[in-house]
């Protein structure tokens, strides 16, 4: 597994699993001396932007709210928001592309094609979000 699947996987673990605690994701990495670099970074960058990732999601869900979403499908979905906005240098399809591998491992087909639409819809946005 490349490195920086290995750290949006690692990074969606630890916000999904902060979710459940109730604690910070950062926190939850810091018990795990071996956490890659960019999973930290994909983390920081969703816990202080989740106003701002949760406002982009708002905009593209059609028919749920961000808090009927399934926790990993709102964990993988922040993260994968937040590196097309703040990681212009990585190509859209392959954020989807990865976000969907995630969603099929960690959750269901069905929350893969949710997720395919809406990260889809925001990817073609994804020039004017970074304005943000």
């Amino acid at each position: 597994m490349r490195t920086r699947t290995k750290a949006r996987s690692r990074a969606v673990e630890a916000l999904f699993e902060a979710e459940q605690r109730g604690v910070s994701a950062t926190s939850v990495l810091e018990r795990n001396s071996e956490v890659n670099e960019y999973a930290a970074e994909l983390v920081s960058l969703v816990e202080i932007n989740e106003q701002k990732i949760d406002e982009v999601l708002a905009t593209y869900l059609t028919d749920r709210s961000i808090s009927r979403m399934p926790a990993l499908d709102r964990a993988i979905s922040r993260v994968a928001t937040a590196e097309l906005i703040w990681h212009q240098e990585i190509d859209t399809a392959v954020i989807i592309a990865e976000a969907m591998e995630l969603a099929e491992s960690l959750s269901t087909e069905q929350s893969a094609k949710f997720l395919n639409g809406l990260l889809g819809a925001i990817g073609k946005m994804r020039n004017s979000i970074s304005k943000l």
